[in-house]
């Protein structure tokens, strides 16, 4: 598959635009797909930086700017990364074994941890798009987003297994070379620099902090309480590293 299959089919996987990807994907299409999310991360960052400027030029609130914003955000990426982080919340508030943690994940139902884990993330998210609507910091926007995508490629790093019985998970999981996935970080906090130009030291904190806590510390802890890697954790990973990078880049507004 040449590479652009791969951002198609990147694209098909991780939005709803209007772009059809191959018709086979075998893992070696799969892991070019996730190579290059960041890009489709770059390009939903640049949608949601736009439609909050455009609303909150026409005299929206920034809070509810924000908030539609998010709306916009979820539509755009049919939700399933919502729904990834209520199911994993969900399997993690089981405290049960792997087993019984996936079967409460693929129930369909949305649990009390769930929600609270939807309710928390949308809002963080509102309120920092806001804030970072009325500081004017429209990049910082964009790379929160992007960054959510950076976190997918160290996700399904070298090593990491598939969760037993997911068929996403076994096309991406251990596809992706560590340099990569550092590669992508390292673009991420350069261009944290830029996101808070009176602070450039913020910037590249909030990034760190965004990529250290989903990648290092949520997915390996999802890892090891549902067996392996999923869609719903990558969905989860995606919402806690945006929530993160959105907050961390809203500060000293």
């Amino acid at each position: 598959m040449t590479p652009g299959g791969g951002i198609r089919l990147a694209v098909s996987w991780l939005t709803v635009l209007p772009v059809r990807g191959p018709d086979d994907v075998d893992r070696a299409a799969a892991g070019r797909a996730i190579a290059l999310a960041p890009l489709v991360g770059v390009l939903l960052g640049a949608i949601a930086a736009g439609l909050l400027w455009a609303l909150t030029s026409a005299g929206a609130s920034a809070p509810l700017a924000g908030l539609v914003t998010v709306a916009a955000l979820a539509l755009l990426t049919r939700g399933m990364h919502l729904d990834g982080l209520s199911d994993s919340m969900d399997g993690l508030g089981s405290y049960g074994p792997p087993e019984r943690a996936r079967q409460i994940m693929k129930s369909g139902g949305v649990g009390p941890f769930g929600v609270a884990a939807l309710v928390f993330a949308i809002g963080v998210q509102a309120f920092a798009f806001a804030a970072l609507a009325d500081a004017g910091r429209w990049f910082a926007v964009a790379l929160a987003v992007a960054v959510g995508r950076v976190v997918v490629v160290l996700a399904c790093r070298r090593g990491i297994p598939p969760a037993p019985g997911t068929a996403f998970g076994a096309l991406v999981a251990d596809s992706q070379s560590p340099l990569t996935g550092a590669a992508w970080v390292i673009v991420a906090l350069a261009c944290g620099v830029l996101a808070v130009p009176e602070h450039p030291w913020l910037g590249p904190v909030a990034i760190a902090v965004a990529v250290g806590v989903a990648a290092v510390v949520v997915v390996r802890h999802m890892l090891r309480r549902f067996g392996g890697l999923s869609g719903d954790v990558l969905g989860a990973a995606i919402e806690i590293s945006v929530t993160i990078a959105a907050a961390g880049l809203s500060l000293a507004g």
